[in-house]
C-alpha cells in the first residue's frame, strides 16, 4: 500500500503542480526567443554601421576586467583571513563582505560626487597647489569605462571572497601538513594545495561576478560606458524597435548560457575527496610578521576603504547637508513603496521556492528537474533582458483580453497585468527565484529521507509532511532566503526601471532619477537606505562563515 501511494504521488498535484509553475516561470525565456526570431527591419545594419562592435568590445572588456580583479582580490584575502596571522584578522574576515550590501550604482554616485572636477577632492588640490582649469593639471575621469571596471570590481569581489573563503575552510588539514612538511612556504602552500582545490567555487563566484556586471545598468548609464545592457534599452525605448531589442536580449543570455557551460566544464573533471575527520580538524595557520603582515593588512583593509568606507562616509556627508530638502513625506512614501514591495516578492519568492524544492524532493523525474532549471535561469539574464521577456507576452496578453471585453461587453479592461506591480513582482520571483531555491534545498538536504518514511507510516499526506515535519526544521534556511531575496528587491534596479506602473517609484528609483539629474546630493539619503538594508544579509552571512568551522589562531 506505501508503494503504490508513493507511485501516485509522483503524478499527482505536487509533481503536476511543479510542472505547471516551472513553465509559467520560464515565460521570459520563451518570449525572449520568440521575438528575437521576428524580423527587425534595418536596426541591425543601422548598428554594424555605428554601434554594435563598440558594445561588444565594452562589454567584453568590462566583464573580463572586472571578473579578473574580483578573482584576484576575493581570492587573496580570502586566503590570507583562512591561513594566516596578522593584526587585525578578526575583524577583517566579516568586514571584506561589507561591500556586498552597496549595489555598484550607488557607489558610482559617491565616487563621482568625490571625484569629478567640482568634487571636494579637486576642489582642495585646486586649492593647495593654486590651478585655475583643467588644463593646468591632470586628474583621472571616474565617469569612464576604467571607473566601471574600479567601481564594479570592488563593489563585487565578495562573490568570490565568500565562495574561495568556504572552499578554503573546507580543505583538508592533512594535505596541508604534508605540504609543510615538504618545505613550501605559505605562498608555495596557496598555489600548488590550497588553490587546485578550490578552483570550482572561485569558477562559480567569477561567473556571478560576470553575471551582476552584464545585469548592470545604473552603473554604465552613469559613466556612459555603452555595453550590450545600455545598447539593449536605447534601441528598445530610444528607436522604438521591440524585436530588435529581444534579439539584443537573446544574444546577452546566450553568452549567459556559454558563461555557464564553460563555468561547468572547466571543473568537470576535478574532484577533490577527503575524510570527515580531516575536513573538520583545526587548519594550520602561517603567522606573518613585520613586512608580510604589513603587506597583508593592506591587502585585506584597502578592498574595505574602496568597496564600503569611503562610499559610506561620502553619502552619509550628502545625507546630512541635504537631510531637511530630502526627508519628506514623497521620500517616506517611497521607502514604505520599496519596503512593501520588495517583503512582498520575498515571501512569494520564498512559497514558489519551498513548493519547488520539496517537488523536487519526492520527485527525481529528469523532465521535472530540466524544467525548474530553466525556471530557475532568471537570476543569469540580466534585469533589462528579464523584463523584455515578461512585457511583450504580458502585453499581448492584456490587448488580447482587452480586444474581448470590448467586444462583448463594450468595456475596456485596460492593463491588468503588464502595466501593474503584478509585472514587477513577477520579475523579482523569476529574478531571484534561483537564490531562494538554493537555500531551500540546502536546508532540506540535512533532513534525512526517513523522515518522510516515518511521516507517511503516521498517515501525514505530502502537504502534512512538508508543514508539520520539515518547515520546523527549514526556519533557518526560510529565514536567510527571506532576508537575502528581500534585500535583492530593493537593490534592483534595471527590472524595476522598465517594468514599475506609473506614478508608482521605489528608492532606487529615486536614486537613479536624481543622479541622472546631476542631483547626487538629493540622493545620497536614498543610497543610504538602500545599503543599511543591504547590510543585514551580510552580516547574516558572514556569521554563518565564521561558525563553518574553526580554524587555529
Amino acid at each position: 500500500m506505501f508503494s503504490s501511494r508513493l507511485s501516485l504521488n509522483r503524478f499527482g498535484f505536487w509533481v503536476t503542480g511543479g510542472f505547471a509553475l516551472a513553465m509559467i516561470l520560464s515565460v521570459p525565456v520563451v518570449s525572449i526567443m520568440f521575438v528575437a526570431a521576428q524580423p527587425s527591419g534595418d536596426v541591425w545594419d543601422h548598428l554594424i554601421d555605428t554601434a554594435l562592435l563598440k558594445y561588444i568590445h565594452t562589454t567584453v572588456l568590462l566583464a573580463g576586467a572586472v571578473g579578473l580583479l574580483s578573482l584576484l582580490l576575493g581570492t587573496t584575502t580570502a586566503w590570507l583571513v583562512t591561513m594566516c596571522k596578522f593584526p587585525g584578522l578578526k575583524y577583517f574576515d566579516w568586514l571584506l563582505v561589507l561591500p556586498l550590501a552597496i549595489p555598484s550604482y550607488v557607489t558610482a554616485y559617491a565616487y563621482t560626487d568625490l571625484l569629478e572636477y567640482s568634487g571636494p577632492l579637486q576642489t582642495f588640490l585646486r586649492e593647495i597647489f593654486s590651478w585655475e582649469s583643467p588644463a593646468d593639471y591632470w586628474f583621472p575621469e571616474i565617469r569612464s569605462l576604467g571607473g566601471a571596471i574600479l567601481v564594479m570590481a570592488f563593489v563585487l569581489y565578495p562573490y568570490v571572497y565568500l565562495l574561495a573563503r568556504t572552499a578554503f575552510l573546507e580543505q583538508s588539514a592533512n594535505v596541508l601538513e604534508v605540504s609543510r612538511v615538504l618545505g613550501r612556504g605559505p605562498w608555495g602552500s596557496f598555489f600548488k594545495t590550497s588553490l587546485p582545490t578550490a578552483r570550482p567555487a572561485i569558477a562559480i563566484g567569477t561567473s556571478l561576478v560576470l553575471m551582476e556586471t552584464l545585469n548592470d545598468y545604473g552603473t554604465v548609464d552613469f559613466f556612459s560606458v555603452p555595453t550590450m545592457t545600455y545598447g539593449l534599452i536605447d534601441v528598445w525605448l530610444g528607436m522604438n524597435n521591440v524585436a530588435g531589442g529581444a534579439q539584443i536580449a537573446a544574444s546577452l543570455l546566450v553568452f549567459v548560457l556559454l558563461l555557464i557551460i564553460l563555468e561547468k566544464l572547466g571543473r568537470r573533471r576535478q574532484r577533490v575527496y577527503q575524510k570527515e575527520s580531516s575536513r573538520f580538524a583545526v587548519l594550520p595557520t602561517y603567522d606573518l610578521k613585520g613586512f608580510s603582515a604589513f603587506l597583508a593588512f593592506c591587502s585585506c583593509a584597502l578592498p574595505i576603504l574602496i568597496g564600503f568606507v569611503f562610499p559610506v562616509i561620502i553619502l552619509a556627508r550628502l545625507a546630512t547637508i541635504y537631510f531637511e530638502t530630502s526627508w519628506n513625506k514623497g521620500f517616506q512614501e517611497l521607502v514604505l513603496n520599496s519596503f512593501f514591495l520588495s517583503f512582498l516578492a520575498a515571501v512569494i519568492t520564498l512559497m514558489i521556492a519551498i513548493f519547488l524544492g520539496y517537488c523536487r524532493r519526492i520527485n527525481k523525474s529528469r523532465m521535472l528537474g530540466a524544467a525548474i532549471k530553466i525556471a530557475s535561469l532568471g537570476y543569469a539574464m540580466p534585469g533589462a533582458v528579464l523584463a523584455i521577456g515578461i512585457l511583450i507576452p504580458f502585453a499581448a496578453f492584456d490587448n488580447y483580453l482587452d480586444g474581448i471585453f470590448r467586444n462583448w461587453i463594450g468595456i475596456s479592461t485596460g492593463l491588468i497585468f503588464s502595466g501593474t506591480l503584478f509585472a514587477l513582482i513577477f520579475a523579482y520571483v523569476v529574478r531571484f527565484l534561483t537564490i531562494a531555491l538554493g537555500q531551500i534545498e540546502s536546508s532540506l538536504e540535512k533532513v534525512s529521507p526517513s523522515m518522510d518514511m516515518v511521516s507517511k507510516t503516521l498517515g501525514y499526506s505530502n502537504r502534512g509532511t512538508l508543514w508539520y515535519h520539515h518547515m520546523p526544521l527549514l526556519k533557518g534556511g526560510v529565514f536567510v532566503a527571506l532576508i537575502i531575496v528581500f534585500v535583492d528587491c530593493m537593490k534592483e534596479l534595471p527590472a524595476t526601471l522598465i517594468l514599475r506602473p506609473f506614478n508608482f517609484d521605489t528608492l532606487a528609483i529615486h536614486v537613479y532619477q536624481y543622479a541622472s539629474d546631476e542631483m547626487l546630493g538629493e540622493a545620497a539619503l536614498g543610497c543610504l537606505f538602500i545599503v543599511l538594508v543591504g547590510l543585514m544579509p551580510v552580516l547574516l552571512l558572514s556569521s554563518m562563515l565564521k561558525k563553518s568551522r574553526s580554524v587555529g589562531r
